[in-house]
């Protein structure tokens, strides 16, 4: 019989399809697991409701809990339970490396609007607080593309949520 450990650390091993440079656990959509015999079920919730890599990262978990020996049971919550609280600091290290600009953890407050146009974001090249958003849209609806005035590089920003 799989132990919880096991599965967690096999589950780490999955990236994340649009951004391999993070794993899906470091990303913090998988949730929860529930291990009763040879039965493992994980919970996952995705980032955006439409996440186009959903059914992607649904079919590499059964996989890898299959690998296990596992019977695997793939739970989507389609919940707003998902943040960019959820990536893990070593998730984040990762993006910031791979460079794209994580968004900073929040304080536990009331909400807030976020600027978009302040200058909070970081460049994960030169580490420039001097950016500018360039488009709001990125490659994906969780992204959108800054730029550096100090490096004049263009980077991938994580919406915060």
């Amino acid at each position: 019989m799989v132990t919880a450990d096991q599965v967690w650390a096999a589950l780490d091993e999955l990236p994340d399809p649009e951004i391999p440079v993070i794993s899906l656990v470091e990303l913090g959509v998988v949730r929860d697991v529930r291990i009763e015999g040879a039965r493992v079920s994980v919970t996952l919730t995705p980032t955006f409701l439409g996440c186009p890599a959903l059914d992607a990262m649904q079919r590499a978990l059964e996989s890898k809990l299959a690998e296990l020996g596992a019977e695997p049971v793939v739970e989507i919550d389609r919940g707003d339970g998902w943040t960019t609280d959820s990536i893990t600091p070593a998730g984040r290290e990762k993006l910031r490396a791979a460079g794209f600009a994580p968004p900073t953890p929040r304080e536990a407050s009331a909400p807030h609007l976020l600027q978009l146009q302040a200058k909070t974001f970081r460049c994960p090249y030169c580490g420039s607080a001097e950016t500018r958003l360039e488009n709001l849209f990125g490659p994906t609806p969780c992204r959108s593309i800054r730029y550096c005035e100090g490096c004049r590089q263009p980077f991938e920003q994580f919406k915060t949520i």
